[in-house]
This record gives structure tokens, C-alpha cells and sequence, in this order.
């Protein structure tokens, strides 16, 4: 059995297909030739050569790789005639396999200059044929400024509000909360952690957000929310199973920014409201994926959500490690 601990990098990182890490005609150099490449930035003029000498990749498995990319269509070369007669190679990298006439277009438009030049180009990000723009080049006014003179100090200082009037309706002031104290900030932390284990979306929060929806839950837990509520209304606010979560941490933040108010409790507070007999209305905040969903009532770490089929109370886990132990020697 494998295990993977995959941490993602904050800097100095390059998007890469899983068809070309994966691809089955690519041999190990080829692959690491052609991720090289496309981990260069825009506009480098590395020939693939000196890419092989510095991947350390012989002559001989340099030549190999070179095949494979070429005939995978990864690669694109052509020789051409330069100023002053003299002949130059050009190549083309791209991270998704072109054509003969694709590659033939795309190295069409690009300048020829002497010696040998590699060109990394995705199609999509080609330049496109247009007419040129109609009179002189001229030089923006002012250095890009507009052409009125800014008065004052131009220093990069973000807008003041505007001042109130005595005429304008004051605002609300927002609700008193108690300071983050060390143990209430241990508790967020502690209920942060726990939010993965609330649904697959929720995986893979970027580390560096942790102290950010630390600080978010600490304002639910001063105002006198509990951990159950958090969860509860994370898990509302989540998209459907079939909506993908690019950002989960964007999306957790963009849950716990506003804090509802604490519901009443006591005599006088109002009765609770009875669960919908039929299915609810959809709406932007509501949520299709806890319909028929139970809590389990074995022993998880976490609040563990299941949907039954029947009138069981455990999971499909908790009912395997019973049978499990209950199994006869």
C-alpha cells in the first residue's frame, strides 16, 4: 500500500496535463525534456539541446526523446533562410499535440532572427490575423496620467469614506464581540481541522488561508455560536455533488464573512419550526445534498453523514468493522 502526501507549491510552479506526465508512447526523458521546456518562462530561447545538457540527458537518449516529441507532436521543426543568407532551425514547443499545417501557422508568425530559437506557444494563446490600427504611433500624455494635473498627494493611499452628514441616517453599529482570547482561538483552529472531514469539496484547503478561517470561526465562536452550528451551516451552503469546488478555501471564507444571529432560547423563543413533509423549494443558499442524510452513531473522530437505505443508524464503514469483529474464529 502507497501513501502520497502532496503539499501545493506557493511559488515557482508550472500547470501541467496529466496526458503528458501519463502518456504511454513518452519515454521518462522525453517527458522530463518536455516538461522542462514548458517550465521556462514566455519568451525563452532555450534550444532543446542545451535543455538536454542541463536535465543531464545524454546524446544518444536526447536524440530518442527528440523522436518521441516530434512524432507525438510536441515538437515542431523547421530550417529557413535568416538575414544575411545564413540558415537557422526554429522549434516549436507546445503542451498540447499540433499538426503539421497547426505548427506550420503558429511558427509562420514568429520573427526570424539568427541562430537557433525555441518558441513556446499554446494555440489558444496564438495571435490571431487583424488589421493594424490606422494613423502614427504616439506616446501616451503624461507618462499615462490623464491630462489633468493631479493637485496634492498622489502617494498609492486607499480612498478615505466619505463623511457623514447630519442630514444622512447614521448606520447600524456592528454587533460587539468578545476578544480572541488563546482559548477560543484554539477551539477555531480545532473546529478549522475538522472542516475536511465534512465533505470531499472541502479536502484540500490551501495551508496558508488556515490562520485566516481561524480568525472568521473565532468571530462565530465569541458571537455564541456553537461548533454544531459552523458545521451546519457550512454544509448548507455547499454546491450540489455535482458541482465541482475549485477554491474551497474561497469558499469557506465567502460562508463564515457574515455571522447570522445566535436563534433565541428559553421560554419566550419562538417554537421550532416544523421539517418540510415534501421537498423544500430550491433557493441560492439551500442545498440538495443533505436530503436523506443521517449522522452516524458509531465511533468517528468527526460528525460522519451517511444515506441510508433502510432504517440502519451506521455507516457502511462502521456496519464492515462490526462484522469484522464479530466474525467467529
Amino acid at each position: 500500500m502507497i501513501y502520497r502526501h502532496h503539499i501545493a507549491p506557493p511559488r515557482a510552479y508550472t500547470q501541467l496535463s496529466h496526458d503528458i506526465i501519463r502518456h504511454p508512447r513518452l519515454s521518462s526523458d522525453a517527458v522530463r525534456l518536455l516538461t522542462w521546456q514548458l517550465s521556462l518562462p514566455q519568451g525563452a530561447r532555450e534550444p532543446l539541446s542545451r535543455t538536454a545538457e542541463r536535465a543531464r540527458i545524454g546524446a544518444c537518449a536526447f536524440t530518442r526523446a527528440k523522436r518521441q516529441l516530434k512524432d507525438e507532436g510536441f515538437v515542431h521543426e523547421r530550417r529557413l533562410q535568416g538575414p544575411g543568407g545564413q540558415w537557422i532551425t526554429q522549434q516549436l514547443v507546445s503542451s498540447v499535440p499540433l499538426s503539421a499545417a497547426e505548427a506550420a501557422k503558429i511558427l509562420g508568425r514568429m520573427p526570424v532572427g539568427v541562430g537557433t530559437t525555441t518558441e513556446r506557444v499554446s494555440p489558444q494563446l496564438a495571435p490571431g490575423s487583424h488589421i493594424p490600427a490606422v494613423g502614427e504611433p504616439t506616446t501616451p500624455p503624461t507618462d499615462g496620467y490623464p491630462e489633468a494635473d493631479p493637485c496634492g498627494n498622489t502617494a498609492h493611499q486607499p480612498p478615505k469614506p466619505p463623511a457623514q452628514s447630519a442630514s444622512s441616517e447614521p448606520s447600524e453599529p456592528e454587533a460587539p464581540t468578545e476578544p480572541e482570547t488563546p482559548q477560543l482561538l484554539e477551539d477555531a483552529r480545532n473546529l478549522v481541522s475538522s472542516f475536511p472531514h465534512l465533505s470531499p469539496a472541502l479536502r484540500h484547503i490551501p495551508r496558508a488561508m488556515h490562520a485566516e478561517l481561524t480568525h472568521l470561526t473565532a468571530r462565530w465562536l465569541a458571537a455564541g455560536h456553537a461548533p454544531t452550528a459552523v458545521r451546519s451551516h457550512i454544509l448548507r451552503g455547499l454546491p450540489d455533488a455535482d458541482t465541482p469546488v475549485h477554491r474551497p478555501g474561497g469558499l469557506l471564507r465567502y460562508l463564515l464573512r457574515d455571522i447570522p444571529p445566535v436563534p433565541e432560547t428559553g421560554p419566550h423563543a419562538p417554537p421550532p419550526r416544523p421539517a418540510p413533509t415534501s421537498e423544500p423549494a430550491p433557493g441560492p443558499r439551500l442545498s440538495l445534498r443533505l436530503t436523506g442524510a443521517r449522522e452516524c452513531e458509531g465511533d468517528h473522530a468527526q460528525p460522519m453523514l451517511f444515506r441510508p437505505i433502510g432504517e440502519e443508524v451506521l455507516c457502511r464503514e462502521c456496519i464492515a468493522r462490526h462484522s469484522r469483529t464479530t466474525l467467529p474464529i
